[in-house]
C-alpha cells in the first residue's frame, strides 16, 4: 500500500474558545465605546489584545513588527469604531483590520524575517524540550515563508482555530477560495517540512 503524502487538514480543537464565547459582551462594549466610553474601549482592547498580537506575530514572524501592528490596531480601533455598523461580528471586523495592517507591513518590507532563534536552532545535543522548540521554530519559519495570501488563512484557521466562515469573512474571500488557499498552503508547508527533515 502506497503512502499518501498529501497534507491532511488540521483537526479543529474541540470545545469553545474563551475568545469566541461572548459576542454579546463585545456588542455591548462596542455600543458603549461608540457612545464615547473610554472604559468600554479599554475593555475591548483587554479582551482582544492577545489575539491581535498573536495574529500579527504569526503573519509577520517578527515580535517587534507584531507589537507595532498591535499598537497601530489598538489606536486605529478608537477612531474606526464609529464606522463599525455591526453587519458582521466585531471580531471578524477587528481581525480583518489586523490582517490588512499585516499585509501592508509585508508589502512595505518585501522580505520575510524568519521567526527563529539561531542559538536554539544550532545547539548540538539538544534535549527533548529544545528539540521541540526547534521544530516549532521551523514550523513558524515555514509559515512566515508562505506568500501572504496563503499565510493569512493558515494563521486564522490552523493556528488561531477560527472557523472557515469567519476566516473567509475576515479575508474578504469566499469559503471555497479560502479552502483552496489553505490546501495550497498546507501542501507547501508539508513540502517545506519534508525538505527540512
Amino acid at each position: 500500500m502506497a503512502h499518501d503524502s498529501r497534507p491532511r487538514p488540521v483537526p479543529a480543537r474541540r470545545g469553545p474558545r474563551p475568545e469566541r464565547l461572548d459576542h454579546q459582551a463585545d456588542d455591548w462594549l462596542v455600543g458603549k465605546a461608540q457612545e464615547g466610553s473610554l472604559d468600554a474601549y479599554e475593555a475591548l482592547v483587554r479582551r482582544h489584545r492577545d489575539r491581535i498580537y498573536r495574529i500579527a506575530l504569526r503573519m509577520l514572524g517578527n515580535p517587534d513588527d507584531a507589537e507595532d501592528v498591535a499598537q497601530e490596531v489598538v489606536i486605529q480601533l478608537w477612531t474606526a469604531l464609529a464606522g463599525f455598523a455591526g453587519t458582521s461580528l466585531f471580531t471578524t471586523w477587528l481581525y480583518r483590520i489586523v490582517v490588512n495592517r499585516c499585509l501592508g507591513t509585508i508589502r512595505r518590507r518585501r522580505e520575510d524575517t524568519p521567526l527563529t532563534d539561531p542559538d536554539i536552532v544550532s545547539s548540538p545535543g539538544a534535549d527533548a524540550q529544545v528539540m521541540a522548540r526547534n521544530r516549532l521554530s521551523a514550523v513558524l519559519a515555514a509559515v512566515t515563508g508562505l506568500p501572504p495570501e496563503q499565510r493569512a488563512p493558515v494563521v486564522l484557521v490552523d493556528i488561531e482555530q477560527l472557523g472557515y466562515d469567519e476566516a473567509a469573512a475576515i479575508l474578504g474571500v469566499s469559503e471555497p477560495t479560502l479552502r483552496g488557499r489553505l490546501y495550497r498552503a498546507r501542501r507547501r508547508l508539508a513540502d517545506t517540512m519534508r525538505e527540512w527533515a
